[in-house]
């Protein structure tokens, strides 16, 4: 019996440069609002935020990671049951039993702020403003996204209005199935180091599928349960046991020292 569908990442964090393109990227075809002064972090909103991390190791054995961090689309440890979800009260995010991702329902949200607290990964992020675009930046704003109210919380949604936009275009060609290339995320596309991988992790054709099962994937804070959609891969086991990783009878892991960028 085929699997259902699930999409998900695979991020390669030895070639991650921290460049922040996915940043960029993912602001610019979201419509995710900005601010005039952007130090409060606060206050800001990134759907995809890089962290940088090091070994906490003077010179010369300090080594750096940057990890980007979208929304891990927890399946929970019932598949469906994320964290965000089951907190609620409006049904304002929703999982997908078909393509496994966690949705966010803007027009249900009454800003009662449960799922960011329920997440574990502070991916989620509350609209306090209005969104005000300077003077001509309207148009570049993406038409195929609704830019938020305040009053609300936001995340990222893997792109669904490409999925959308893909599924329309098979059904027109009498097809059910998608294609890896047909769908993927505007982070997958801009990552100029092509360390983001992104397809159905359920579907041996796709190279996401084949990219979970190394040896040196892991999942952050895989023992909550939480099942995220989202693995990373690394050569270096400081960064793996960073992401709450290794075993019960390994040593204590090398404090890592997290820096948002």
């Amino acid at each position: 019996m085929k699997k259902p569908t699930r999409y998900g990442m695979v991020i390669d964090l030895d070639k991650c440069t921290g460049c922040a393109s996915c940043m960029v990227a993912c602001m610019a075809e979201n419509n995710v609002p900005f601010r005039e002064d952007e130090s409060d972090k606060l206050l800001s909103l990134t759907w995809m935020r890089v962290y940088k991390l090091t070994n906490g190791k003077p010179f010369p054995e300090t080594d750096v990671c940057y990890l980007p961090r979208p929304c891990m689309h927890c399946g929970g440890q019932v598949e469906g049951y994320s964290p965000c979800v089951v907190v609620c009260p409006t049904i304002a995010t929703d999982y997908s039993m078909k393509t496994g991702i966690v949705s966010q329902i803007y027009n249900r949200c009454i800003g009662c702020r449960y799922c960011m607290a329920a997440c574990p990964y502070h991916a989620r992020y509350f609209n306090w403003w209005d969104p005000v675009w300077p003077d001509g930046m309207e148009k570049y704003l993406n038409p195929k996204v609704s830019p938020r109210m305040r009053g609300v919380v936001e995340k990222c949604s893997f792109c669904f209005h490409r999925y959308q936009l893909a599924k329309e275009k098979a059904y027109m060609e009498g097809r059910r199935e998608l294609k890896e290339d047909e769908y993927q995320t505007s982070c997958t596309q801009a990552c100029p180091a092509g360390a983001i991988t992104f397809g159905d992790l359920n579907n041996p054709k796709h190279a996401v599928y084949k990219y979970k099962k190394s040896p040196n994937a892991f999942r952050l804070l895989e023992r909550l349960g939480t099942n995220p959609k989202i693995y990373y891969i690394s050569s270096r086991a400081w960064v793996r046991r960073s992401g709450d990783n290794y075993l019960k009878n390994e040593s204590k892991p090398e404090k890592a020292v997290l820096r948002a960028t």
